[in-house]
């Protein structure tokens, strides 16, 4: 079977699967070099090769710390390999496709790795897009530049390039998004029929995709894993402010320390000097709220409305990122936090969004559950909004560190790639796993998460199931457990358990409510 296709750039050609129905084609060019003169540009095109381009293994990680250098519970899971190639010639994605054919018109989902916009890339083990495609789906991973390389701001640049003055990193994924709207009918997908999806720092930049004035009608659903992010108080920081003219004073403070005083000077510096300076000064870079590509904190665009008006899907692991709210921040203060503690009796409602059992002192809740919370209750009290699906991961995650349901545990079982993890997963992870790695299939095919368990069969994505000669089989299996929307009249979400996978059918507990409405008042008081 040849794996060839062609683009307007050139030829490609990829590689059997593990599953030899799927091919893979890795680490294809999809704009050009971003060093010299390119450095700190908006993605400039590729040049076409000569030849066939050999798409069999992935290209550098983008310029980062190595990964595994801190020793954390990520280092354990997937950042594994310190010495995989590192490099600032980074901007390639990579496919995965049960059908080379142009007609085949398959959906198209295109992923966005985590790291908190530092560190990361796509040839982390789980995100292997081998089990999307085997149901019927066209799985693109791709790269963007990270930290200073992808996120800096500095007033000279605001002078050269007003068009494209910072959020680099942000515009590479939209190159990306660009390139498969143009070439992935090559690959079988539909170029009508793109979601794009994140987790983490991926799924706060899907948030910006979704906001930017640049993408009306780039594609048509998204998927944000624990990556919404919002104060959950007056005075709450966020991982990071936006502001650009702060973004600018580093800018030049880095320079300074560099150094150089112009961006040409600066362009010609060893992408390590920089990165290590980066790192020795301790400052973070990342989207910045510049007036082009993002105007403002993309939650907040949210949940005014003013986003690509499309289906999303968004969500929570249980454990995740929880924070204390300091009584005197509470809504009403120490008295409202005790009336909202008497209110969550489990008499009274279920303690959907549950941390600990909250005191006259504080109130623990997860922040991202907040978020994802705050932003479904605005998208519902909006007129012809969208359907937005909300979900709360809750299985119980093994081995011998017992860590809960840690932020990233769940990019696992969506992928369907546990048998790359070290952990002891059993039958019930595996189902888990297969049911909600079915659940983005149809989400990505539909709008709509609801239909058939696959039981890993593989799909043409037409509604039925194909063996490799092509011979036609009625779709047949039990539907899933059914996932509703968030309206406001029916707030219910899908709960991931370990032992159950179904809806939540209560309101939030009234610490969350309290917490949700007020800063809702608050955003709306705000850009009103």
């Amino acid at each position: 079977m040849e794996r060839i296709v062609t683009i307007p750039d050139g030829r490609i050609e990829g590689l059997p699967a593990a599953d030899p129905r799927i091919t893979s084609f890795k680490g294809i060019p999809f704009a050009a070099p971003p060093v010299g003169q390119n450095r700190w540009r908006a993605p400039q095109p590729v040049q076409r090769w000569e030849g066939t381009l050999k798409a069999y293994q992935f290209a550098p990680i983008s310029k980062q710390t190595p990964p595994g250098k801190f020793k954390d519970i990520y280092a354990m899971e997937w950042s594994v390999d310190p010495s995989i190639p590192n490099s600032e010639d980074s901007l390639y994605l990579n496919i995965w496709t049960p059908n080379l054919d142009e007609s085949a018109n398959l959906p198209v989902f295109v992923w966005f790795f985590g790291g908190g916009l530092q560190v990361g890339s796509p040839a982390e083990m789980e995100f292997d897009g081998e089990r999307l495609s085997r149901r019927g789906v066209v799985v693109v991973t791709a790269s963007y530049r990270l930290n200073v390389f992808g996120f800096l701001a500095h007033p000279q640049l605001a002078l050269e390039q007003p068009e494209a003055p910072t959020n680099f990193g942000h515009l590479d994924q939209r190159q990306a998004i660009l390139w498969v709207r143009d070439n992935i009918r090559s690959f079988g997908g539909n170029p009508k029929c793109i979601t794009i999806g994140g987790q983490s720092a991926g799924g706060g930049s899907v948030m910006s995709q979704l906001t930017s004035p640049m993408n009306k009608g780039l594609f048509q659903r998204a998927i944000v894993d624990s990556g919404v992010f919002h104060s959950v108080y007056e005075g709450h920081p966020t991982i990071m402010s936006g502001d650009y003219e702060e973004a600018m004073k580093r800018g030049e403070e880095l320079f300074a320390a560099l150094g150089v005083k112009t961006l040409e000077e600066a362009r010609q510096l060893d992408a390590d000097v920089i990165l290590d300076k980066v790192n020795e000064m301790h400052t973070f870079w990342g989207t910045n709220f510049d007036g082009v590509f993002q105007i403002r904190d993309a939650a907040d665009s949210f949940m005014m409305g003013d986003r690509l008006e499309i289906p999303v899907l968004m969500g929570n692991t249980h454990d995740e990122f929880h924070i204390t709210v300091p009584a005197d921040k509470f809504p009403g203060g120490r008295e409202g936090l005790a009336a909202a503690k008497k209110a969550c009796a489990p008499a009274n409602t279920e303690i959907l969004f549950s941390g600990k059992e909250p005191d006259v002192e504080g109130a623990d809740i997860n922040s991202i559950e907040f978020a994802c919370r705050l932003m479904a209750e605005s998208n519902a009290c909006r007129e012809d909004s969208a359907p937005l699906f909300y979900y709360d991961f809750n299985l119980d995650i093994p081995g011998w560190d017992h860590p809960g349901n840690f932020h990233s545990s769940d990019l696992w079982f969506w992928f369907e790639t546990l048998q790359k993890c070290w952990r002891p997963f059993v039958g019930r992870h595996y189902d888990a796993a297969r049911i909600m790695c079915d659940y983005w299939a149809n989400f990505i095919k539909n709008g709509d998460p609801n239909g058939i368990d696959s039981g890993g069969i593989v799909s043409d994505g037409k509604g039925t199931i194909s063996d490799y000669a092509g011979t036609q089989f009625a779709a047949e299996g039990p539907a899933l457990p059914q996932w509703d929307a968030y309206t406001k009249e029916a707030p219910y979400g899908l709960r991931i358990d370990s032992d159950s996978i179904g809806m939540f059918r209560k309101e939030m507990n009234p610490v969350m409510k309290a917490l949700v409405n007020h800063m809702r008042k608050c955003s709306a008081d705000k850009f009103s």
